[in-house]
């Protein structure tokens, strides 16, 4: 019997320690002196571009930010520069760019509006020579290597990594710079933490929720993300507070829920709303350190519960890539998307 050959995002996955280990090498240097600079800045304000799997790694540096430092970021619509030409008030502020590809014109385009309207813009890109690259007054090359899956997997690791080296230099958070340096060692122990309990309640299903909190909210989105294009699964991401506005009217029996719980100050709450989930109807799976209602799977502990959530998003990726194969699929191509896609 032959085996199946190894996809490109399963191959890519597996590669995600050793991306983060040549960002560090490479790096780690730039990265917090980067941080020490920002934190010398003290913009009043950062703001984000990015789209798809990139947006979410700015959703994580927004947490991790806005919890070290207090300091607001907001999401930019690369269409207020590309389509409606929008003047930005961005004197003083910093503008974090994160890409793939580094070339989709509405990134670029943003890009350069924040730099004309004062803003010091930075780009975390893992293809060096691109257009953003080339136009940010800071870059950081993510060093992730080639991606060609469409599933973009190690970049987004390497992105979070990245985030966290800059926002622990800020913060002045050495717990959270020397669990970043030893993130390599903790993600090849995600890649072989089991999860193999999803795969047939995620094979099945028709939807499904995957809830977080903080930090941990884009990982959360990341999974619905990577769901819906490799295993073309109808999943919705929410906080573990918003989902109970509303999107627990849809919660029924066996209807499938995956929780990514780190162990920070959000997690008893988090634990409290599994327990409404579960008496709801809900299949409750938690992606936790410590006890959690529900299904608990196990998660590689990398030293600070904010950084957990990258060591779950390595994990998640494994699974999400059997549930695509096991539904029929192949990860590597989901029908009508491509790799870079370049919107304006």
């Amino acid at each position: 019997m032959s085996l199946q050959p190894m996809t490109e995002m399963e191959r890519e996955t597996r590669e995600s320690p050793e991306a983060v280990a040549r960002l560090l090498d490479a790096s780690l240097g730039d990265l917090i002196g980067l941080g020490r600079r920002l934190s010398a800045l003290a913009p009043p304000v950062v703001v984000t571009s990015a789209r798809g799997t990139s947006d979410h790694a700015a959703g994580y540096l927004k947490y991790l930010l806005e919890i070290a430092t207090g300091t607001p970021v907001a999401s930019l619509g690369p269409s207020l520069a590309s389509v409606y030409g929008a003047p930005l008030r961005l004197h003083g502020s910093v503008l974090f760019t994160i890409s793939q590809s580094g070339r989709s014109p509405d990134i670029v385009a943003l890009q350069d509006a924040a730099r004309a309207a004062g803003a010091l813009t930075v780009a975390l890109v893992n293809v060096a020579d691109s257009p953003v690259s080339k136009a940010a007054d800071v870059v950081i090359p993510l060093c992730a290597g080639v991606e060609r899956s469409v599933a973009a997997t190690k970049s987004f690791v390497a992105a979070g990594a990245a985030a966290a080296a800059v926002v622990a230099a800020w913060a002045g958070d050495e717990r959270l710079l020397d669990a970043v340096y030893d993130l390599p060692r903790s993600l090849a122990g995600a890649l072989v933490a089991d999860w193999s309990l999803l795969e047939a309640p995620l094979s099945a299903a028709a939807s499904c929720y995957m809830v977080g909190r903080g930090p941990a909210l884009a990982i959360a989105q990341e999974a619905a993300l990577k769901s819906k294009e490799a295993a073309a699964i109808h999943a919705e991401a929410f906080s573990t507070a918003e989902i109970m506005h509303g999107p627990l009217r849809l919660v029924g029996e066996d209807f499938p829920i995956l929780a990514f719980l780190p162990e920070d100050k959000a997690a008893e709450a988090g634990r409290a709303a599994l327990e409404r989930l579960a008496a709801a109807g809900g299949r409750v799976f938690a992606a936790a350190t410590a006890h959690a209602p529900g299904l608990c799977l196990p998660v590689a502990k990398t030293g600070h519960a904010h950084l957990d959530p990258l060591s779950m998003a390595v994990s998640f990726y494994r699974l999400i890539e059997k549930v695509s194969r096991l539904r029929g699929f192949e990860p590597d191509n989901p029908p009508h998307l491509r790799k870079v896609t370049e919107t304006h």
